[in-house]
């Protein structure tokens, strides 16, 4: 189906899916930031099988992640992060600049969460582009945007190289922004279960605020 078949169809079926009372909730949840349809993650997902069936064995359809990220509604944000997460095997280092846009697009919390494991992926599995990928993610670390900053921070959580996470935070340290500092403390805190040695140490060597250092250090 064709990319923007496919956008009207998950559309027509989210929207005879739409249940006013759980949209209101989901506004209110979100702080009115975007209008839902009001679907819950189960019914979504039930909704949105006949439109991902298949999808990992076809090129990555860009032109529909962009016109789901581009809809009013959230709950399309969301069908378009789900159909990343279907092709992730797909994702390069060639897809990072895509990654980044839509990270800045219609951004919050629940959105970037997903696209900073995107990202995590292709560290992962580029190996052929892992040090530019490294670099690119210390660039990020700088952008005039604190949810790419975000992204950064925290695309190592499954495979952690502590050299660049170093680098990244240190980038980061002296920041005004509560999601910056949240998201410090939160790489601090998941990396310290494996490595807790090389986060004590960091951060008995760095000027945390005092959220990363309290959080960061919740298992050590």
């Amino acid at each position: 189906m064709p990319p923007f078949e496919k956008y009207q169809a998950v559309k027509k079926a989210y929207a005879a899916g739409a249940n006013k009372e759980n949209a209101q909730a989901m506004d209110k949840y979100m702080r009115n930031l975007f209008p839902f349809y009001g679907l819950k993650t189960p019914t979504r997902r039930e909704l949105s099988k006949p439109f991902l069936k298949g999808v990992t064995k076809e090129e990555i359809a860009w032109d529909l992640v962009d016109l789901c990220f581009k809809d009013d509604y959230r709950e399309m944000q969301y069908f378009a992060l789900d159909y990343l997460k279907k092709v992730q095997k797909q994702l390069t280092f060639k897809d990072l600049p895509k990654i980044k846009q839509l990270a800045e697009t219609k951004s919050w919390w629940d959105s970037v969460d997903s696209l900073v494991k995107l990202a995590g992926q292709i560290f992962i599995k580029d190996e052929e582009n892992k040090e530019k990928t490294a670099a690119l993610m210390l660039a990020w670390a700088q952008d005039p945007d604190f949810w790419v900053r975000w992204t950064a921070i925290e695309f190592q959580l499954e495979a952690t190289d502590p050299d660049l996470l170093g680098k990244i935070i240190d980038r980061n340290l002296g920041s005004q922004e509560f999601s910056i500092n949240k998201a410090i403390c939160w790489a601090l805190r998941y990396y310290s279960k494996t490595n807790p040695a090389w986060v004590r140490d960091y951060m008995a060597s760095r000027d945390l605020s005092a959220l990363s250092r309290r959080e960061g250090s919740k298992y050590i």
